[in-house]
């Protein structure tokens, strides 16, 4: 049995994916970073679930849930964004797991041919993050995004399936 895999995410997740999502070192790199409620999250979740664009993953690493990805299909059925946080007391090291499980799912499992990501500017370590998965830098949107009290630059990844071909054989050897 691997020590980490993918699933859906279902109903009974939905609480312990909030308390991720709310925790402040979590929320801090988030567009919206007001605490989101129950009924919120729940209203979120339905609306996902019945999104056939949408695929909404828990991540679990020793058996115990650790992280949640989201994938959304774009105006191209192969062409996705994705998004993605740990548990904040996740063990170091989860997160680049986390990432190659998820990766393979879009290429192998999604077939597609792109996955697209973005960071706020400030956050060195998501954009440090998508490097080491082997994503480009494909731009830089200057001030995009107000936090209610200043503007940050959001930085735009790209990553194509034969790019991911290579990284994953190089990630698995090290």
């Amino acid at each position: 049995m691997t020590d980490h895999k993918l699933r859906p995410m279902m109903e009974a997740d939905l609480e312990q994916v909030l308390a991720w999502r709310n925790h402040p070192d979590v929320r801090r790199y988030m567009y919206t970073t007001h605490e989101i409620g129950l009924e919120e999250h729940r209203a979120w979740f339905a609306r996902a679930s019945e999104n056939p664009a949408v695929h909404l993953l828990i991540y679990e690493h020793r058996g115990q849930a650790s992280g949640f990805v989201n994938i959304t299909l774009g105006r191209s059925p192969t062409v996705a964004d994705w998004g993605f946080y740990l548990s904040p007391d996740a063990e170091r090291g989860t997160g680049r797991s986390l990432g190659k499980e998820a990766l393979t799912y879009a290429f192998e499992e999604l077939c597609l041919h792109k996955v697209c990501g973005q960071a706020l500017g400030f956050n060195e370590r998501s954009i440090a993050f998508h490097t080491a998965l082997g994503f480009t830098e494909e731009g830089r949107l200057r001030d995009q995004h107000f936090d209610g009290a200043e503007y940050h630059d959001v930085v735009c990844f790209g990553l194509l399936d034969h790019e991911w071909r290579v990284k994953v054989k190089e990630l698995n050897n090290e």
